[in-house]
């Protein structure tokens, strides 16, 4: 049996620094592109509510817009919903990531985005946030097993240009 084809999925600052054409995410798109072509790129529920609400901002709004604007089209990437039991899960998973101390408490929104990716059998999590980057992987993988869950690995689009597939 083939192996399943790698599943990447965006966190909200990576599609911000994409609508600005940031250099190095830029980058990190074409090598993913080049090298897990088959790679169905996914926008979690959390990361769509994030930019609608950054959408009504002054500063950052018309940046989020755009984001949501051009999730499918150009870019190609698949938003995604869960149905009420997905969203139990995702709570759950969430709730024991910050338990456990792998994520501070009041970064809820970003547990959310971790477990959402998780539930869908994500193989990357692309983030550029620092405390998602420098997560406690063993330990990640263990509670996301311990939900039935996809482990998965978290990394920034620097570390896919630069380490990955250099």
């Amino acid at each position: 049996m083939p192996d399943a084809p790698a599943v990447i999925a965006v966190d909200t600052n990576v599609l911000l620094d994409l609508v600005v054409a940031d250099e190095t995410v830029l980058d990190c798109f074409d090598t993913i592109r080049k090298r897990l072509p088959k790679a169905p790129i996914l926008v979690p529920p959390t990361v769509i509510g994030e930019l609608a609400d950054l959408a009504k901002d002054e500063d950052d709004g018309p940046q989020a817009l755009a984001a949501l604007r051009q999730i499918r089209d150009p870019w190609g990437f698949q938003p995604i919903n869960f149905i009420p039991v997905g969203h139990g899960i995702v709570e759950e998973t969430a709730r024991k990531i910050r338990a456990a101390g792998l994520i501070p408490g009041e970064e809820i929104n970003d547990s959310f985005v971790v477990a959402e990716a998780a539930l869908v059998n994500t193989t990357i999590l692309l983030s550029s946030d620092a405390h998602l980057r420098e997560i406690d992987h063993k330990k990640l993988k263990e509670i996301l097993e311990a939900c039935e869950v996809s482990p998965l690995i978290i990394c920034s689009p620097w570390k896919i240009v630069n380490q990955f597939f250099s």
